[in-house]
């Protein structure tokens, strides 16, 4: 489970020396496997988009067609996501000795990207339909809408269980964010059959805009946070220095660094001045183990220096 090694090395005039070098590698577990639930989504979702958008254009609904639109960004969003799960499982080389754990963070940015887009086409088409008004068809927009709803909330029901994952997350907000779309769609369609207004139409479409707005703020805030290594928001790092400087036999904590290796795992490093003792297999796993239960932090690298922390603070 971990590795050790020896250095020694001098510090100012050599007075002091920090020895003892040792380094401890804990894993988190695997990430949860949604590659079912990524395949119906993608079948479910396309199958979806081309109802949609050819009974949009039979009926000449661009509220239809719109919403097809945004339900082929999701598509594609799907299949991102979907990728970078899979290249998350690669293993490590020589080359990319982390393997490829950091691509779903950046399908989590693509995926904030793409919802950003997907309410810019959103807006268009509302402005669009408010300088020039047509009559729409209520009663097809209702039935076609009602679909929606059933497929896109029946798929983000099978991202509901990966919410600690950033990018199972994004998929989630992108299917709960059309299943809104759909049910704002069949509200104004009923409201239209029952009115005749037509302006019900892009009204409901601001609202709905507004909601996935602001999921997409939040997702894409927490995506660049990850993306700059950022410590995690779950995470104070106050306590977990004050948990390691709690440790029997800790004198001193230093580079501590804390950040995210994927949307799942995080790492550590950290060094811990113990003066006058070993380094031992059994202190590092309780280290390990007490870092992964208490904050799950799964990746723990620390080095142990043997020093009364003088010297070591500048130098090491």
């Amino acid at each position: 489970m971990g590795h050790s090694h020896a250095h020694k090395y001098g510090a100012g005039d050599g007075n002091v020396e920090c020895h003892g070098l040792h380094d401890h590698h804990g894993h988190h577990h695997a990430p949860k496997d949604f590659g079912r639930a990524f395949a119906i989504g993608v079948i479910l979702n396309t199958g979806f988009v081309i109802i949609e958008a050819t009974f949009g254009f039979l009926y000449g609904s661009m509220a239809l067609v719109a919403d097809a639109g945004h339900n082929l960004s999701d598509v594609l969003a799907l299949l991102l996501a979907w990728g970078a799960s899979l290249a998350a499982k690669r293993a490590p080389s020589d080359r990319y000795t982390y393997g490829f754990k950091s691509s779903t963070i950046l399908a989590a940015i693509a995926n904030a990207l793409l919802l950003a887009v997907a309410i810019g086409a959103i807006l268009f088409e509302t402005v669009h339909r408010l300088m020039e008004p047509q009559e729409p068809q209520g009663t097809v927009m209702m039935v076609v809408a009602g679909i929606g709803v059933a497929i896109n909330a029946g798929t983000a029901m099978l991202f509901l269980r990966g919410q600690e994952d950033l990018n199972i997350r994004g998929a989630y907000l992108h299917m709960a964010a059309d299943a809104l779309v759909s049910v704002g769609v069949v509200v104004a369609g009923l409201a239209i059959v029952l009115t005749g207004l037509w302006w019900i139409d892009p009204l409901v479409s601001f609202a709905i805009v507004a909601m996935i707005a602001w999921g997409t703020w939040g997702l894409a805030k927490d995506s660049l946070a990850m993306g700059l290594l950022a410590v995690p928001a779950r995470i104070d790092v106050a306590e977990v220095r004050a948990h390691l400087a709690g440790l029997e036999g800790v004198k001193a904590v230093h580079d501590l660094h804390i950040w995210p290796m994927s949307t799942t795992e995080t790492a550590l490093t950290a060094h811990l001045v113990v003066p006058g003792r070993p380094p031992e297999d059994a202190f590092l796993h309780e280290i390990a183990h007490s870092l992964e239960d208490r904050f799950g932090i799964g990746h723990a690298t620390i080095q142990i220096e043997r020093g009364d922390g003088t010297d070591c603070e500048t130098h090491c």
